[in-house]
């Protein structure tokens, strides 16, 4: 039977970072979120609920003061009406998904094909896997979401399974239909 994931609900305020950069976090001390029991040195993957109205999938990063903290961008700030100094209700479960993201279908089609593809995309760190996760799926349209998940593999074909993100971005640039 499989275990049932733990939730952490707790309130914290949106905070802009004090830097030029713009970001903003919701942090937590390390005893709010200690009920997920996260293994010492492992992935800390959540699945983070805002105001119970929007879910995605994150990690918990290490803040200098001993906690963590969760990065909201601006799509989901302007979503849910959010600025610096919001009261944010937040709900944390532990991410038991494979990859911490969801696989694009096209992806997922093209390594079932593609053996020694499907292997070298399973050999990359579970941080590079999920970066590809999140770049094709942000694509919204279908025949460039697979021409991006062909790249890739052709990509860790012809570098030894590694990735080199300056030269796999010119790639991606290749016109989908060659004429």
């Amino acid at each position: 039977m499989p275990k049932t994931a733990k939730t952490v609900k707790l309130t914290t305020a949106l905070t802009k970072s004090g830097n030029d950069f713009g970001w903003y976090f919701l942090k937590f001390t390390a005893k709010a979120v200690a009920g997920l029991k996260f293994e010492e040195k492992k992935s800390r993957r959540v699945v983070c609920t805002l105001n119970g109205r929007h879910s995605f999938q994150c990690a918990l990063l290490p803040w200098t003061e001993g906690g963590f903290c969760i990065v909201v961008n601006k799509k989901i700030r302007d979503k849910l009406g959010i600025v610096d100094g919001s009261k944010v209700k937040v709900e944390l479960v532990k991410d038991e998904s494979k990859y911490g993201l969801p696989m694009p279908k096209e992806l997922r089609e093209v390594l079932k094909q593609d053996r020694e593809g499907d292997k070298l995309f399973h050999a990359l760190t579970a941080g590079k896997q999920r970066t590809m996760l999140y770049y094709i799926s942000k694509t919204k349209d279908i025949d460039r979401r697979i021409h991006m998940s062909l790249i890739l593999v052709e990509h860790l074909k012809n570098n030894e399974g590694k990735i080199s993100f300056p030269k796999l971005s010119e790639e991606l640039k290749r016109p989908q239909f060659e004429i």
